[in-house]
């Protein structure tokens, strides 16, 4: 790369430098980039201030100085709406320029050549449009502190809303992006009705993915009441809700909601609706009841709930039924997922593994308990569930100080790894 020093780092200078390192004439140009010499005369004397992007996507190839370095400097002076989107879609397809995707995005809201307004709208309805979600969340950002400096309440929350509605899928940072999803509480005066709807009982969900039983219940219960049409969503809201009154004891609740629950007619009401009233009983401790409609709902449930089934294994190690244990052992590949996605499936996993741990401790099988509780935490992990990891330590502990077995230094290895991960 030649080192030069421009006069004012504009398109014109690039070309003239060009023309002055290499010894180019206007024909030689026009041969090279499939422009008129007029063209390119035109704009190295300043006579066209503002080409248009094509033109000088054209010449860019052939200038001395990086792609990123071209669009930067014709941004500097377009004002053109039109042609800022254009350029936005050009460098958010190349690795070298995205990064200037936020520069363009703000050039685009700062125009004085459409009202903010208009050029909020057609932002929002680009960034809408593409594939990227963490190309999609910084350019959000740039609509959220627009609109949050110039006071555009609307364009705020909805910045807010979509920004939200991506960031609540990394599992990893769940307790943040709802922290960060709670601001928009303030504005849903601006959201449209569905955009409520959905907030409240994405929140909701999110709640009780994070164990926040109580804000589940407020959350989903205001989705619901905005919510004429019966619903998916709605019917998932009314299940965290159950799951929720469940979590705090109130199972007295969670009957009653369960009866307004059946009557959605979607494929996993019936499902859901059974394993839940099944666990219930077994939380209320009726295991005469429970524990023969768990045994038969592990044969006659699909895959993806038998995961809730084995998490009440805590049955048989309460009732000391190690026979039933050691049943639903060996009907592990049945019911464990592949690929598991959701919070609340890598929790079940989680949850499954420390109580299988604990079983095999009981048993002798140390080493296989240490294992067991390894998946267990590995499982937290994802949901970045540090408590019960620290459960899981706590009760390996426990056993090895009542039982005055030896920790030995393999065991620590494989806990180590754990904290690796």
């Amino acid at each position: 790369m030649v080192d030069i020093k421009y006069r004012n780092n504009t398109i014109a200078d690039f070309i003239f430098q060009l023309r002055k390192e290499r010894n180019l004439s206007f024909s030689d140009l026009e041969e090279l980039t499939g422009l008129s010499r007029g063209v390119l005369h035109k704009i190295e004397i300043g006579e066209t201030k503002q080409p248009e992007f094509k033109t000088v996507k054209a010449i860019s190839p052939i200038l001395l100085v990086p792609y990123k370095k071209v669009i930067e400097c014709y941004i500097e002076d377009e004002n053109r709406v039109d042609t800022l989107l254009e350029v936005l879609a050009e460098v958010i397809t190349c690795k070298e320029t995205v990064s200037l995707a936020p520069k363009i995005a703000l050039r685009i809201l700062e125009s004085p050549n459409k009202g903010t307004e208009v050029s909020l709208e057609r932002l929002f309805n680009f960034i809408q449009a593409m594939k990227d979600d963490s190309l999609k969340v910084e350019l959000f950002k740039v609509i959220i502190r627009y609109s949050r400096w110039h006071g555009i309440m609307p364009y705020l929350a909805k910045g807010l809303f979509q920004k939200y509605l991506i960031i609540r899928l990394d599992l990893k940072q769940m307790e943040e992006s709802f922290q960060e999803g709670k601001e928009i509480l303030n504005y849903t005066d601006f959201l449209s009705h569905e955009e409520k709807i959905t907030y409240y009982i994405r929140m909701g969900l999110q709640a009780f993915a994070i164990k926040k039983y109580e804000e589940c219940i407020k959350l989903c219960n205001e989705g619901i009441n905005l919510e004429n049409r019966d619903t998916a969503l709605k019917a998932r809201a009314y299940l965290a809700m159950i799951n929720s009154y469940s979590q705090l004891k109130h199972y007295d609740l969670v009957e009653t909601y369960l009866d307004v629950f059946e009557r959605f007619e979607y494929d996993f009401v019936a499902e859901a609706a059974k394993i839940t009233r099944a666990i219930t009983k077994a939380r209320k401790k009726e295991y005469e009841i429970a524990i023969p409609l768990l045994r038969s709902y592990m044969n006659e449930l699909s895959s993806k709930y038998k995961i809730s089934i084995a998490t009440e294994l805590e049955i048989y190690l309460q009732t000391k039924d190690m026979k039933s244990i050691a049943e639903l052992l060996e009907k592990e590949r049945e019911f464990l997922p592949d690929s598991p996605e959701s919070p609340h499936t890598n929790y079940g996993i989680g949850v499954y593994y420390r109580q299988k741990g604990a079983y095999q401790l009981e048993t002798g099988l140390i080493y296989e308990g240490i294992q067991s509780f390894v998946l267990g935490m590995n499982a937290f992990g994802k949901i970045n569930g540090n408590k019960e990891r620290e459960e899981c330590m706590n009760q390996i502990f426990t056993y090895f100080l009542k039982s005055k077995k030896q920790f030995d230094l393999q065991y620590v290895s494989m806990l180590k790894e754990v904290y690796n991960i």
